[in-house]
């Protein structure tokens, strides 16, 4: 018998790991995806620079911004099930030979138009790389116990990445053009490909039937238009917009389609099985409400340190590091938590420590208070990253292993969508609260106020223009607004996050470690009395 199951374990670890070490499969994979998520950050602290040398409009100058995210967002559930039947290496290695030859062209783009192209190749570029590597991981790490300490791992590294771009480009833009946020690259993806495809193991699905092309596309040009539409909500553009309207409509029509046409394929594109599974279907919302309530905030408390408190852009990011410093330690010690207290504990826990950070900070005045940032920073890291922790290890450990690539895209998917409607939602209660607080200023003009209504930065230029007392009860009034705003969005904050932990309440109570449904060809009968003989 301790033959027979030396054997089967020998033949999984053959199978999982294809003979590289498993920890250095791993220290691969977050390289990878620490090039990913440093290069959706990098660019930020470039867009002036960008805009002095290529005098990009405005509109070009969005799209130099936002065709990234949005076109990673739309491409992850096409070149997560691609690589399920493909091979998710074979994906992975193409995502990095794509990246290095974007990252080139967006260097040496010389006008507007060509950055757009070349950011939007890095998209493609990244939508291959990011549910690869969680699918290979989950590939190697058939063991929950240890892939709950790798998926710790990786998520502490997605953490460094988002924290580190807006440093690395503002190191390199002291020293170098703005190209070379993007020349940085390069390097790193000589290196990656060689080194991924030496020691990376190839795995693939079932492959049961043809790839669903048509299917692929659907749900590529669905959500490209529900995160087009979300994008522009969050930009303040007018609701009743046809620009924002019709691709949120025809993306939601395509969506309702694609998932038609998957219930009724003998061998779909996603399972959509795995959402009858109440851990995944209630981590998926997880991970979207987690987003939803966060993602819009960190921008406001951004605008708040720079423009309320009057930090510069470097301090504001350095306000921020406790932020992801306790977000990189929640990922470290994510998998003994997860041991111990079980994912519906902990992911619950994690949503209640945001929800307590979060009413901490409505704390927030107009006067700098040092230590009530930092406390209230360092609970929201920890608790965010406790919940997307439990909820992403919950999610990826209940998908059969040959869908693991599309379990990675619905879940990288439902990151990306909660974040965009995050920004949309939480910007307009921002938007709502802080506006009604300009509209009757003492001695300022009623066209000056309402202009002053739409944004701080906008209430700050007009009260330049001003200028004297009036000016200065309009800055003070503005200040006072933002905050009153804050506090608001804050409140509705919180409530979305106590929501998520009603939620939680539906994951399962403890870490089940057995791997169901694992398969495992066992040896020939010769072959099972040979290790027993060995044994």
């Amino acid at each position: 018998m301790s033959g027979t199951t030396t054997a089967a374990a020998a033949l999984r670890r053959r199978a999982a790991g294809a003979g590289a070490n498993r920890w250095v499969v791993l220290v691969v994979l977050c390289v990878s995806l620490l090039l990913v998520a440093v290069d959706a950050t990098v660019l930020h602290v470039a867009v002036p620079a960008v805009t002095e040398d290529l005098k990009p409009g405005a509109i070009e100058l969005l799209w130099i911004v936002d065709v990234y995210p949005l076109v990673c967002a739309s491409l992850l559930i096409l070149f997560g099930t691609l690589g399920d039947r493909v091979g998710r290496r074979r994906i992975l290695l193409l995502g990095y030979g794509l990246f290095g030859i974007a990252s080139g062209l967006a260097a040496l783009a010389h006008d507007a138009q060509v950055l757009i192209l070349a950011r939007a190749l890095l998209g493609v570029g990244g939508a291959m790389i990011m549910p690869a590597t969680l699918s290979i991981l989950r590939q190697v790490f058939p063991d929950r116990r240890e892939r709950a300490l790798a998926i710790g791992i990786w998520s502490a590294v997605a953490a460094v990445g988002a924290a580190v771009g807006p440093l690395l480009g503002g190191f390199l833009l002291e020293h170098f053009w703005w190209g070379s946020v993007f020349l940085v690259n390069i390097p790193l993806m000589l290196v990656s490909l060689p080194v991924g495809r030496l020691l990376l193991p190839e795995s693939r699905g079932a492959g049961d039937g043809p790839w669903d092309v048509v299917g692929a596309l659907m749900a590529a040009a669905g959500l490209f238009g529900v995160v087009f539409g979300v994008k522009r909500l969050g930009g303040g553009e007018p609701v009743d917009s046809v620009f924002t309207v019709a691709p949120l409509v025809l993306g939601a029509v395509l969506l309702v389609l694609f998932v038609r046409r998957q219930r009724r394929r003998t061998h779909p594109l996603v399972d959509l099985g795995m959402f009858s599974r109440p851990a995944f279907s209630t981590s998926v919302g997880c991970i979207v409400l987690a987003m939803l309530a966060l993602v819009g905030l960190e921008l406001i408390a951004a605008q708040y340190l720079q423009l309320v408190l009057g930090l510069s852009p470097l301090e504001t990011g350095l306000r921020l590091l406790p932020l992801t410093f306790a977000a990189m330690a929640a990922g470290l010690a994510g998998a003994r938590m997860l041991r111990r207290f079980g994912p519906r504990r902990m992911v619950c826990v994690g949503f209640l420590a945001t929800a307590g950070a979060v009413l901490l900070l409505t704390a927030m005045g107009r006067a700098d208070n040092t230590g009530l940032l930092l406390v209230g920073f360092l609970l929201l890291g920890f608790g965010l990253e406790t919940t997307l922790f439990g909820a992403y290890e919950s999610m990826l450990s209940e998908a059969p292993p040959s869908q693991a690539g599309g379990a990675a895209a619905v879940g990288e998917t439902s990151y990306q969508l909660g974040a965009g409607i995050g920004i949309a939602l939480l910007g307009s209660v921002m938007n709502a609260a802080y506006a009604p607080g300009l509209s009757a200023v003492p001695g300022v003009p009623a066209s000056a106020s309402k202009a002053a209504g739409h944004s701080l930065g906008e209430a700050y230029d007009v009260a330049a223009r001003l200028g004297g007392v009036r000016g200065a009860a309009l800055r003070r009034a503005a200040q006072d607004s933002f905050v009153h705003g804050l506090h608001v969005t804050l409140l509705v904050s919180a409530g979305l996050l106590l929501l998520g932990a009603v939620m939680a309440l539906r994951l399962p109570r403890v870490m089940q470690c057995a791997e169901p449904g694992l398969k495992v060809e066992l040896p020939a009968p010769r072959d099972v009395a040979e290790s027993r003989v060995s044994a």
